[in-house]
């Protein structure tokens, strides 16, 4: 008979539960659509930049914050205030609680949002992918790449996503074996075969697709995506031609002895400081 859970047990299983929980749900969340980054207009300097206790250019503070939590800008008298104040409705800053040290917003003084959204934050570990920058680094906002899931800032969020789908190798092959991928990780950049995709590590969750073996990020099927192959040329592969009579396959020498021969000057003749004469 199996021993019986005391209540310190009870109480670290269901804490483990809700932080497993709150880790899945965060992933979920719309960081666009999200009130801690919303985009917020500073009343000093007028200029546009993610909603933010202090102005990221002139550390001015805002007449209407903005809870990084629920989005008000009005907190009334009927809601759960840990300060309570008079009269029926409060703003500016006797509407604020605290700063949350994630996103750099502010979070009114209700005691739903003090207490849960700095388990919930979207932000948590919010470093561009591409730059390495922080939200305390930079002004503009943060957003999710559509393809791989990481974060990417302002500035770098096109550019990114317009050469995510790219693979890591010349062909659509399984990286373990010599198969056909047919569940590609667009956060590795690899493609892995029926019998690759499964792994012991991280559980296959039902009705969706196998997790990475890698990196545990979802995989999604290659014949439903744009993926594209990375083309590596290396040495004399780089001037190869269809008809290439070259015994030794010098391809690149081949080129340069028939230009020699037809009259063509080489590329790099006038650019040579040795074929430079003084007068």
């Amino acid at each position: 008979m199996p021993k019986k859970k005391t209540g310190a047990r009870k109480k670290a299983e269901s804490r483990k539960e809700r932080e497993k929980q709150s880790r899945a749900n965060r992933d979920v969340i719309d960081v666009a659509k999200h009130p801690c980054n919303f985009t917020m207009e500073c009343d000093k300097c007028q200029r546009k930049q993610k909603n933010r206790a202090f102005c990221y250019f002139c550390n001015s503070v805002q007449k209407l914050p903005i809870c990084a939590q629920c989005g008000k800008t009005k907190c009334m008298k009927s809601s759960d205030c840990v300060v309570k104040h008079p009269g029926l409705h409060t703003t500016g800053m006797a509407m604020v609680g605290a700063v949350c040290d994630f996103c750099e917003a502010w979070v009114c003084h209700g005691r739903k949002c003090l207490s849960t959204h700095s388990c919930v934050c979207p932000l948590t570990d919010a470093d561009c992918i591409e730059c390495d920058r922080a939200v305390w680094d930079h002004g503009g906002r943060i957003f999710r790449c559509s393809f791989c899931s990481n974060f990417l800032c302002e500035d770098d969020q096109f550019e990114h996503q317009a050469s995510c789908q790219v693979l890591q190798a010349e062909t659509y092959k399984c990286v373990s074996c010599n198969r056909l991928g047919q569940h590609s990780c667009l956060r590795c950049k690899a493609c892995y075969c029926d019998d690759h995709a499964k792994s012991k590590v991280f559980k296959q969750e039902k009705g969706k697709n196998p997790p990475c073996p890698k990196c545990g990020h979802e995989t999604q099927e290659t014949k439903d995506l744009s993926m594209s192959t990375r083309t590596l040329k290396y040495g004399r592969q780089a001037g190869a031609d269809e008809e290439d009579d070259d015994e030794y396959g010098a391809s690149g020498y081949d080129t340069y002895w028939k230009n020699l021969a037809s009259g063509v000057p080489s590329p790099r003749q006038d650019t040579d400081p040795r074929s430079v004469r003084l007068l």
